[in-house]
This record gives C-alpha cells, sequence and structure tokens, in this order.
C-alpha cells in the first residue's frame, strides 16, 4: 500500500530538511498543499529539496510548478477544480463520498476518499463512512489501488486500511503533530514515527 503525507498548510524552517528524509526513509508520494500562499514560497521550498525527488511530487496549487520543477502531477480540489487547458500528465482529485468516487476514479490517476475518520485537523469533520460501508464499497469495486484514504488515518488503524481495499494511505495530522515547531530541536522523532507506519504499509 502506498504511504502517501500531505503537508502543513503552513511554510516553516525546518519543512525541506524533514521532507528529503522522509523521501530517504521511503516516502512514496508527497502532497504539496499550501492553500492561499504565494508561489514564491512553495518554490522556494521545493528548490530545497533534492531534485531527484520532485518526480514524487504532487502539487495541490500553482499548477504551473509541474513544469517548472518536473513535478509528479497535479492535485485538484474545490479551490482548484480544474487543471489547465494546455496540461499534460498525472492527475489526482479529492472526492467525500463513495458516490463520487465511482463518478471520478476512472478520469484520474487516483483519488483521494475522505473523510474515513474523524479528522485530526479539522474540528468537527467526522468520518463519513461506517466499516460496513468501506468494505461493501470494496466488494464493489469502487474501493480498490487507485482510492486512496484520507483522514484521521494514523498507526493505529493503519492496517484497518489497508484491509479495507484502498491503494494508499495520506497521511497529515498524525504524523506533523509528532513534531512541535516551537520546541523541538530535531526531527529524529516525526522520523522514527514515519518508519513504522512505512513498515505497516508495506
Amino acid at each position: 500500500m502506498k504511504l502517501i503525507v500531505v503537508t502543513t498548510p503552513n511554510f516553516f524552517v525546518e519543512e525541506d530538511k524533514i521532507i528529503t528524509a522522509l523521501f530517504e526513509e521511503g516516502l512514496d508520494i508527497l502532497h504539496l498543499r499550501k492553500p492561499e500562499t504565494a508561489a514564491m514560497y512553495s518554490e522556494r521550498l521545493l528548490t530545497l529539496i533534492p531534485q531527484q525527488y520532485h518526480k514524487q511530487i504532487v502539487t495541490h496549487e500553482h499548477f504551473y510548478m509541474k513544469e517548472e520543477f518536473g513535478l509528479m502531477g497535479i492535485h485538484l480540489n474545490s479551490r482548484n477544480p480544474k487543471e489547465p487547458d494546455d496540461y499534460f500528465g498525472h492527475v489526482s482529485c479529492s472526492c467525500h463520498s463513495t458516490e463520487e468516487v465511482k463518478q471520478k476514479k476512472e478520469f484520474y490517476d487516483y483519488v483521494f476518499m475522505s473523510p474515513i475518520f474523524d479528522s485530526i485537523t479539522k474540528e468537527n469533520y467526522p468520518s463519513q463512512y461506517t466499516p460496513e460501508q468501506l468494505r461493501e464499497a470494496a466488494k464493489e469495486g469502487i474501493i480498490d489501488k487507485n482510492v486512496m484514504a484520507l483522514g484521521g488515518i494514523k498507526l493505529d488503524n493503519l492496517l484497518e486500511v489497508k484491509d479495507f481495499g484502498f491503494g494508499g494511505a495520506a497521511i497529515l495530522g498524525d504524523l506533523w503533530g509528532k513534531f512541535d515547531f516551537c520546541k523541538d530541536q530535531d526531527y529524529l522523532g516525526i522520523i522514527k514515527y514515519f518508519k513504522k507506519l512505512k513498515e505497516m504499509a508495506d
């Protein structure tokens, strides 16, 4: 099962070092999600990440960066719902129901389905699905290797995600919550935790 990490919405000093270390430890894909931030900050972050990992990065904003930095592709959501007219390449998108997944997944390289569990980063954003509904969706072929689980995913429920038949798991709040931007002197804790996630996903 693929392991995807979604960035925090805000930039911080050690971000490029942590992202590089995650790639070194076997991160499959990074989703660069920085809503409502100037392109120059994302560009700067990308210049600090070794070029060899750019082809594993998908951007949610400033789609021109895909070509400029040789990124893996772009991700569509409610803020950016359509790819540019002249765009060619990898496209993924966000879905929030099994019906939406069913309608959209054949048009995209993969889709995010959320929230699978109660969100860690968004308040009052509970899971939309029961385990029974997810198993049924897998049985019907709605959930498959091109559907990535997002929302409330952590070490405790990663095996469950695998069991539901998802092709990957996208981690956000649980992973970044292991690093205190203000207090932590190093980022060994977050890397150690990622290694456990990776072990379980493989």
